[in-house]
């Protein structure tokens, strides 16, 4: 028997998630049967998805949803030897005694020297993210300028530097002066921090005269009824996220941009990562490609600790971290 502790969502989130929400609990864990492996967690992943996605996906006193990457240490599955690792969506524990389904093997060829944690960040689901975004929902071609907020985040960072990659001019909004010192290090070409500028619309137009034709949406609110109207005729919006509306009691509602997408004819498109999964295997290749050549850096802000996974997932919402959150046991 295994014992396994998990948090546990006590009370769906009512405004911004506070400690009361979360317990940590133990459990005892059955001995794995045919077709079952046994996983000891190594690194967790917190994202903002997780905030709207416990509300229409969880029940309240189910353990808290998420991925990790994880080590098999009992198995009775004959595609999973003991040792290997793997990707799964375990949510918030650290032991899971489950079948094959929805487990990913890491890439058989992981390089030595390369944490297995970024599986969880710019060569996981946010590098896949952003890549499906660029490529799939904006078409991104060379010489197009590109506006991406939430730029220092797990996946905005990637964002900009395929984009770069791919020969395009890159516009990113951060929230603090570190954050677009880290920008600035990937090779953006202007950077804003939002929360200083006097005038967020002045920033995005100096910072590009000529209007955007791609905007990699990750926040919503104010920011985007701003930004849309500044978007080239015929642009393309790819929207991935709204942070900025995930922690609202009240709904926020307007300004309405009907008609500037209509004048201007643009296209505004939600996505996510999940509709190009066949494609995974080959665009992870691609990604841990770049990182190699020394094209993608991969910044992780890492909390020690699985006691501090509430923690970590509350200062991800607050916007403390640079690059991909990930919680190491």
């Amino acid at each position: 028997m295994v014992q396994a502790k998990a948090w546990i969502l006590t009370k769906h989130f009512d405004g911004f998630p506070t400690e009361s929400n979360f317990e940590l609990k133990l459990e005892q864990l059955p001995e794995p049967k045919d077709g079952e492996v046994l996983l000891e967690a190594i690194f967790l992943s917190v994202d903002p998805y997780m905030r709207p996605f416990s509300r229409v996906r969880m029940n309240e006193g189910e353990v808290m949803i998420g991925t990790q990457v994880a080590k098999v240490i009992q198995s009775k599955n004959a595609e999973f030897a003991v040792g290997s690792h793997v990707v799964g969506r375990c949510g918030w524990r650290t032991h899971t005694v489950c079948d094959a389904t929805g487990l990913t093997p890491v890439m058989a060829d992981w390089p030595e020297d390369v944490s297995l944690s970024l599986a969880l960040g710019a060569i996981g689901m946010p590098g896949l993210t952003a890549l499906y975004g660029l490529e799939e929902v904006l078409g991104l071609q060379a010489g197009e300028t590109l506006l991406v907020n939430a730029a220092a985040g797990a996946v905005g960072s990637v964002v900009g530097q395929i984009a770069k990659i791919k020969g395009c001019r890159v516009v990113g909004s951060a929230g603090s002066d570190a954050k677009v010192a880290f920008l600035k290090e990937l090779g953006f070409d202007r950077t804003i921090n939002y929360k200083t500028v006097g005038s967020l619309d002045q920033a995005l137009r100096e910072a590009a005269p000529e209007g955007y034709d791609c905007y990699f949406e990750n926040v919503g609110g104010q920011f985007s009824s701003v930004a849309i109207h500044q978007m080239n005729n015929y642009g393309r919006i790819a929207v991935c996220g709204c942070i900025s509306l995930y922690n609202d009691t009240t709904p926020q509602t307007g300004p309405y941009p009907h008609l500037t997408m209509i004048f201007k004819q643009l296209k505004m498109e939600g996505f996510m990562q999940s509709r190009w999964e066949h494609k995974h295997p080959e665009s992870l290749k691609r990604l841990m490609a770049w990182m190699k050549e020394g094209k993608l850096q991969c910044r992780e802000h890492i909390t020690e600790g699985f006691e501090n996974m509430p923690a970590a997932f509350m200062g991800l919402l607050q916007g403390e971290n640079t690059g991909k959150a990930i919680i190491k046991v």
